[in-house]
């Protein structure tokens, strides 16, 4: 399996990872399958994509297919995707007792195998709804991370790998403005893969425990509403060091918004797998406010698609997925909901107003060439009609990874 291929690769000193991209935007899917060789790594998250539907309301076989009609639409290869489950665990359900919850997640993973998913993100580092206060034991995390793992085993697919670890950032982004984040210590990665080991071996699980491929930890990343903590390499020197002795890698998540050199330099540190998803749906929503700017000027009021207002009074209609992260003023919340880092927005394009504004606002602007002293203003690029805009604004971001793994 070509992950293998990078864990050969990184212990043989050759700076080589992959973009995990995690995101089912289609805009952000085409514009990744413009790769032009190699393997794409495309991953779902529990909540959204479960036995239940999740957010997008598709099932791990819905995701599949829907994902193999996006290859096919731009012609690429879908035997060149590898299809990971990301934060597979009971995360989801975490607010029902342990029982209930791990039942869920042991269909959740069953799913996931059955539809073709090869790279497993075992999580179970959250607290369910009878586990004692305070931080879940690493020893309680393991046992159900070997629990569903063995689920995962028993369906006979022998490309699975799976990724450990319970050092994993917030999804999505920081809640908060921070300065800094804590490195993973040694002993703390040492415990996780000790632990983890031993509880796939009391289940039986020894072949599988050698598909282990990479762990989580916390390089130094994080970003927030208007922040960005940039990847210090010399903090995390010693956890580099560390895993050079190990036949896994490391994982890393909430790269987002990371220079194409901190990207780089993640690699050579061994963090060869490089998470991205917020960052790719910011690109995008980057586009779309450029566009419906520039249709503004173009347009009389009564033809304008009104995205922009269609997306905030949507976003108000409908909190939940936002009013969790964004604190401040009204107008403070205002100019999250729109403009920030951690990119709730995504969770909204797929809601009908939503959606029938940017449809409108496409087929206001065309296939034709923008006016270049409008594309200068407001996209930094000229002589390109809407969808390319939005093909480039997504396509530099992923460069950034391309070229930082070498890949």
């Amino acid at each position: 399996m070509y992950l293998n291929e990078i864990i050969s690769a990184q212990k043989s000193g050759e700076a080589k990872g992959i973009t995990s991209i995690c995101s089912a935007h289609p805009w952000v899917l085409r514009a990744a399958m413009q790769k032009k060789h190699g393997k794409l790594l495309i991953e779902a998250t529990c909540n959204q994509v479960n036995q239940f539907g999740g957010y997008t309301g598709m099932t791990p076989k819905d995701f599949v297919t829907y994902v193999r009609g996006i290859a096919e639409e731009s012609n690429f290869p879908f035997e060149n995707i590898i299809l990971g489950g990301d934060h597979l665990g009971p995360n989801v359900w975490q607010n029902e007792f342990a029982n209930s919850a791990m039942q869920k997640a042991e269909s959740l993973i069953h799913d996931y195998v059955r539809a073709g998913f090869v790279k497993i993100h075992l999580d179970c580092s959250m607290n369910l709804g009878d586990d004692p206060k305070g931080a879940l034991s690493v020893e309680v995390s393991a046992k159900r991370a070997a629990q569903l793992a063995k689920v995962a085993d028993e369906i006979g697919n022998k490309n699975l790998c799976y990724v450990i670890g319970t050092e994993v950032p917030v999804a999505g982004g920081a809640r908060g403005h921070a300065e800094t984040v804590s490195v993973t210590n040694i002993e703390a990665v040492q415990q996780t893969i000790q632990v983890t080991r031993e509880a796939f071996l009391r289940v039986g699980l020894e072949s599988a425990w050698e598909s282990v491929i990479g762990v989580v930890v916390q390089p130094g990343v994080e970003f927030g509403d208007d922040f960005i903590l940039e990847y210090q390499p010399k903090k995390a020197s010693e956890l580099s060091r560390f895993i050079e002795n190990q036949s896994m890698i490391y994982e890393a998540h909430s790269t987002d918004y990371q220079t194409r050199a901190a990207l780089k330099d993640l690699v050579c540190d061994h963090f060869a797998i490089l998470k991205v998803g917020p960052g790719l749906t910011f690109a995008f929503r980057e586009a779309i406010i450029a566009l419906s700017i520039i249709e503004d000027e173009l347009f009389a009021k009564d033809q304008r698609s009104n995205l922009i207002q269609i997306l905030d009074k949507v976003m108000v209609q409908h909190p939940q997925y936002w009013e969790k992260y964004y604190r401040g003023t009204e107008a403070e919340q205002a100019s999250k909901r729109i403009y920030s880092l951690c990119d709730r927005v995504r969770y909204y394009w797929v809601q009908p107003e939503v959606h029938a504004a940017f449809l409108r606002l496409m087929k206001n602007l065309g296939e034709i060439t923008l006016p270049y002293s409008l594309l200068s203003q407001f996209v930094g690029r000229t002589d390109i009609n809407a969808a390319k805009v939005i093909e480039w604004k997504i396509s530099r971001i992923l460069q950034d990874y391309w070229m930082a793994c070498n890949d």
